[in-house]
């Protein structure tokens, strides 16, 4: 009684009462609950009178303000009560229940309940008491969903946990949800029964609430029954089996009225049996399985029948092949209700069971080591009460098949051809077929056309197969079938080829210029490795480069060496290829790419010279030592000179790898003298060698006095020709290189002006592509590789005026023997342009390309001509500006020989078709007339 005031004092509940609709609900107010804070408090809600499926809520204050579920607050789906398990000074408010029906989806709100906080203290701590618990013992349906609620009030808030009592965790399906105030398991299985536990713990103590899981499962089909056809006189046995629990118990209805159990109908463990059937049995049957969770039916017809037999169904073979020796069935299977009885005759003849006559239960017969005699017809009489009926068989005795050359084991090398042999004896009755199988699967000829093909005759099933690779070996099999046997031989076939890559290849030590390889063998593919190569390849490399390694020859069952001759602080990547008799394999997959240690560099810098420059200075060059000779980093050079003659070097530091030259500059330098220089190379490690030493010379003195002499003259409209006197010059000051020419017209400006240049010691230049009757200046300096000198005085010349544009007209030819005449019109020049000086007339066969000339101060010409082919004619006249514009083309014809004259191209068309067939007739009558 004393702990039941304890409780009272602890906890308050308040009863929400009469929930209302949700229009109606708010116009009363329920009565305020006053509690402690840290008091737990439960407030109830109350079932509507349309109870059925339903989800609860709770608003706190106004809608929509539900209240958030969390380890304090719990609304209870089973009994739609709010429990909050400490009260804090936010929980006060006004609190409704809503309950929503899921059929309907219509909520019902219930009156609000203020909740008020009391002020004679807070609540002190105590041990969690459970409020929400599942009931002690809960059926579940198999498949379903099970959600069991917990939940205690406490201060401090008390934390929930579940487990099962047997210690088995939970599967990953089962979920913990609200804050683990609820356990969901879905698809609740045998399994998932048991005994579960929640416990609830906090500083002051622990609470646990138990409850057991049992499983249950509606009765459902294991074994439903089917439609039968029975033989009259025969035994039903209809199985009727379903699963459940508990354990389904079976009843039989026929035609919708409860079976009875007599003599010959019998129900065992679900199963019906009914002996000696009758027509009077036949009917629709129905099996029904119950448990108290449900009930399931099944339902059939069972057709009783009665005929004589008939083959019409399954009518016997008409012939049976078998070889000597072997043993053959006949099947008699007529359908008959009741089952008829057989009796087999051969021929006319009555058969009777014998050491190889068996006649078997089911009706057939059984031959046993059947012998050429045992050929013939054989013929089943199938009886019953309601009549007879007969079929027939005829059996074919062969002769065994054979092979009579099987294929043999084989050892063949990459690249050849074989024939695998499989020939055959067998009865010449039967057809033949011959199949070949590689390592268990079939052979396709038509998608292996270019290695397999089957040759041979019609009693041979030879195989070939060319060109062999190593994915050929393995066991070939020959099978041969017949009708009525079939036999098969095998043969294993060894390919031998190339090696494969070796494996795991990797460097085990690495120094400046060596390294330390090892690897695994690969396959060897039936032929041992006799040989190892290692092959090594770097960023500087053209692919892969045989490697120097120690032994020289690495044997086959080596797989260590050592590679030298290295470069040092070079980035490598190593490989090795295996070779046995057959040749060399693949190559191995390379190794992780490694560098060399550092060393002191020691190979110089080549192609040691230099010179030109500018005025006081000593110009070096070199090719670059290449990055994989430069053994390390800090790569640099060391460049050294004196003057010829001298004994102390001046050395210098170029700290740049790439750099190809060094200039000195010093004003005591003199011009074009002579120094002896080396190139030397260091790095971190250390200083190299010196490159052998070379003899350079300083820059030269540019050239110090312009040309004298200088003359320009007009060629043409178009050219001018510029002469000076070379100055004077000395070898002791360098070499000079020739002379620089500058011009430019009239209208320009003399800074920019063209140039060109002359080389070495020549002293004249034609300067062309000038406009015609234009004034040019020009003026011509000396230059060295030091530089150029000063220009000479300007001089200038007016360029010719341009020849005249009218070609040469009227243009007439005249042909006896080898002489040709040739007229034209003088062509007289316009003001603008240069007076006629001649003319030239350019001749040449038309099946050469070379061009003759001859000039002529007149308008006629005289050419001696060899008319052995045509010749292609034109003029052109002269003048100080150049040669004018040519006249049209004349074709003089090689027939043309035998006199002939023409004129211009409208007179030549008309000779090089009337003429020519005047001298064609001329020739023709001359021939008549002989």
């Amino acid at each position: 009684m004393l702990l039941l005031l304890l409780w009272e004092q602890l906890f308050l509940v308040s009863f929400v009462g009469c929930l209302a609709d949700v229009e109606s609900s708010r116009t009363r107010m329920r009565s305020a609950v006053s509690v402690r804070e840290g008091q737990g408090v439960v407030l109830l809600c109350g079932t509507p009178p349309r109870a059925g499926d339903l989800s609860f809520a709770w608003i706190f204050n106004e809608y929509p303000s539900f209240v958030q579920e969390d380890s304090r607050r719990f609304v209870s789906q089973e009994t739609g009560h709010l429990y909050i398990a400490k009260v804090e000074p936010s929980d006060v408010g006004n609190y409704s229940c809503v309950v929503t029906s899921r059929a309907s989806r219509s909520p019902v709100l219930g009156s609000p309940t203020p909740l008020v906080l009391r002020t004679d203290g807070v609540m002190g701590e105590y041990e969690p008491k459970i409020e929400v618990q599942f009931p002690e013992t809960l059926a579940a349906a198999k498949g379903s969903t099970v959600k069991l609620e917990c939940f205690a009030l406490g201060n401090p808030v008390p934390q929930i946990n579940w487990r099962r009592t047997d210690g088995l965790p939970f599967p990953s399906k089962i979920k913990l949800r609200k804050s683990n105030g609820m356990i969901e398991i879905p698809n609740f299985q045998q399994e998932d029964a048991g005994l579960y536990e929640c416990i609830t713990e906090n500083s002051r103590g622990k609470n646990i609430a138990r409850g057991r899981l049992t499983y249950y499962a509606k009765p459902h089909w294991v074994q439903p029954i089917q439609d039968v056809e029975v033989a009259v006189e025969d035994t039903l046995y209809w199985d009727c089996r379903a699963s459940g629990k508990p354990k389904p118990s079976y009843r039989w209805l026929r035609n919708g009225e409860q079976l009875a159990i007599e003599g010959r109908i019998q129900i065992e463990n679900g199963a019906l049996t009914i002996s000696n059937l009758n027509l009077t049995d036949s009917g629709r049957y129905q099996c029904i399985a119950e448990n108290k969770h449900g009930v399931i039916s099944s339902s059939a017809e069972l057709r009783v029948v009665a005929s004589a037999p008939d083959f019409s169904k399954s009518p016997m073979k008409k012939l049976i092949q078998v070889q000597i020796g072997s043993t053959v069935d006949f099947e008699c299977k007529p359908k008959a209700f009741p089952k008829a009885k057989c009796s087999w005759k051969k021929g006319g003849e009555q058969l009777q069971e014998n050491e190889r006559i068996s006649l078997l239960k089911d009706g057939g017969l059984r031959v046993a080591n059947v012998t050429k005699g045992d050929a013939g017809t054989y013929t089943c009489l199938a009886t019953n009460q309601f009549g007879t009926a007969r079929g027939s068989t005829s059996l074919v005795v062969t002769e065994p098949t054979r092979i009579t050359l099987a294929p043999s084991n084989l050892d063949v090398t990459v690249g050849e051809s074989v024939v695998l042999p499989c020939q055959v004896q067998h009865d010449p009755l039967l057809d033949i077929s011959f199949t070949w199988y590689f390592n268990g699967s079939r052979t396709d000829f038509q998608r292996d056309a270019s290695h397999f093909e089957k040759v041979g005759g019609s009693a041979s099933g030879d195989l070939m197969i060319r060109n062999i690779q190593l994915k050929h070996s393995g066991k070939y099999v020959c099978m041969v079938k017949t009708e009525v046997d079939s036999v098969a031989s095998a043969a294993d076939l060894i390919v031998r080829g190339s090696p494969g890559p070796p494996e795991h290849v990797r460097v085990d030590e690495i120094t400046d210029t060596t390294a330390q390889i090892s690897w695994q063998e690969g396959i060897d593919n039936h032929s041992p490795v006799t040989t190892y190569t290692i092959q090594a390849r770097t960023p500087f490399s053209v692919g892969w480069q045989r490697a120097t390694t120690v032994p020289d020859v690495i044997d086959g069952r080596t797989f260590t060496s050592t590679v030298v001759d290295l470069n040092p602080w070079v980035e490598y990547e190593f490989r090795v290829v295996a070779t046995n008799k057959i040749g060399g394999g693949e190559p191995s997959l390379p190794s992780e790419k490694v560098r060399t240690e550092e060393a002191v560099p020691e190979i110089p810098p080549s192609e040691v010279s230099g010179g030109g420059g500018s005025r006081s200075e000593l110009v070096i060059t070199w090719d670059p030592v290449p990055e994989e000779l430069q053994n390390g980093e800090g790569f640099g050079y060391v460049v050294a000179f004196r003057p010829s003659g001298t004994s102390t070097w001046i050395q210098t530091v170029v700290t740049s790898p790439d750099t190809p030259r060094y200039v000195f500059r010093n004003e005591s330098i003199l011009p074009f003298s002579p120094y002896e220089v080396k190139v030397g190379v260091y790095n971190n490690k250390g200083e190299g060698p010196f490159s052998a030493v070379a003899t350079v010379f300083s820059a030269e003195e540019e050239p110090s006095t312009a040309p004298s002499g200088v003359s320009a003259t007009s060629l043409s409209s178009s050219a001018i020709q510029v002469s000076w006197t070379a100055i004077p010059w000395k070898m002791s000051n360098g070499r000079l290189l020739g002379y620089e020419v500058r011009y430019w017209n009239k209208g320009q400006k003399e800074e920019s002006s063209s140039r060109v240049k002359a080389a070495g010691n020549e002293t004249s230049i034609k300067i062309t592509g000038l406009r015609s009757n234009l004034d040019y200046y020009t003026a011509v300096r000396a230059y060295n590789s030091a530089g150029a000198g000063p220009f000479s005085a300007t001089v200038n010349a007016t360029t010719k005026k341009p020849p005249p544009s009218q070609p040469p007209g009227n243009v007439v030819w005249n042909v006896t023997d080898s002489r040709v005449v040739l007229s034209w019109e003088e062509v007289r020049a316009m003001d603008n342009e240069s007076e006629v000086t001649g003319y030239k007339v350019l001749y040449r066969t038309s099946s050469q390309g070379g061009v003759e000339v001859l000039t002529t101060a007149g308008t006629t010409a005289e050419l001696w001509l060899q008319l052995q082919d045509d010749y292609l004619i034109e003029v052109r006249a002269t003048t100080e500006g150049g040669d004018g514009s040519s006249s049209q083309q004349i074709l003089i014809p090689r027939l043309a020989s035998m006199d002939a004259r023409g004129s211009g191209p409208s007179v030549l068309t008309i000779f090089s078709f009337s003429s020519f067939l005047a001298t064609i007739f001329s020739l023709t009558l001359n021939s008549v007339l002989c």
